[in-house]
């Protein structure tokens, strides 16, 4: 098995600047083509939860300062924190299975052939798109409760505290778009990866790595 600019992050000795650039770009994690322009949508979104977390982390430095040194705590730093932080881990899932990179057990994976992997590819994608369109359906019964009174009313659960915010049905109703991008995004990946399979020659049907 040959190295690759993945396996080998120091470039020979006389590889040009050029070269240098190439394959530092080239260990940076790629927007798979299969999540088409929904995933691209997605990977750009990424930014705008990333400074979520430093918002959240300016939020904790500003409480600390407040209490320990003014002796004025804040009433809103730790649910600000809280919501912000919940809202990053919520979007990191479908953020991970635009760009690929959820947790997966290749086992039988990388002992089949390119075909077989595509083959596979699909029947994972659509596993995944089922159980996350469960999981948006337990999500919408969650956002029922905690957005609207009996009689159809909106009104949006509160956390209860002192600030008493609407970060709990904020939370949950993020939660529910989320579940039905991801099953929107393993769709697509299905789809795209069932078009390739059909696109690989016979040959590659025994082919291995």
């Amino acid at each position: 098995m040959t190295n690759t600019p993945h396996s080998d992050p120091h470039p020979p000795l006389g590889t040009s600047e050029g070269d240098v650039a190439e394959l530092i770009d080239d260990t940076r994690t790629v927007l798979p083509q299969e999540s088409g322009l929904f995933g691209k949508c997605v990977n750009a979104l990424g930014s705008i939860f990333a400074i979520g977390f430093l918002c959240s982390m300016a939020a904790l430095i500003y409480e600390i300062c407040m209490r320990h040194i003014f002796d004025a705590p804040t009433i809103w730093a730790h649910e600000t924190t809280t919501f912000l932080c919940g809202m990053g881990f919520v979007f990191a899932g479908l953020f991970c299975a635009s760009r690929n990179q959820h947790i997966r057990v290749v086992l039988i994976y990388d002992l089949v052939g390119p075909k077989t992997r595509r083959v596979l590819d699909v029947v994972i994608s659509l596993i995944c798109a089922v159980s996350t369109g469960f999981f948006a359906f337990a999500a919408w019964l969650m956002v029922k409760r905690a957005a609207f009174t009996p009689d159809g009313n909106i009104r949006l659960e509160t956390s209860g505290s002192a600030w008493n915010p609407p970060f709990p049905a904020i939370l949950k109703i993020f939660m529910l778009v989320v579940m039905v991008a991801l099953t929107i995004q393993f769709l697509i990946l299905a789809y795209n990866y069932a078009r390739k399979t059909l696109d690989l020659p016979a040959g590659d049907a025994t082919a291995r790595r």
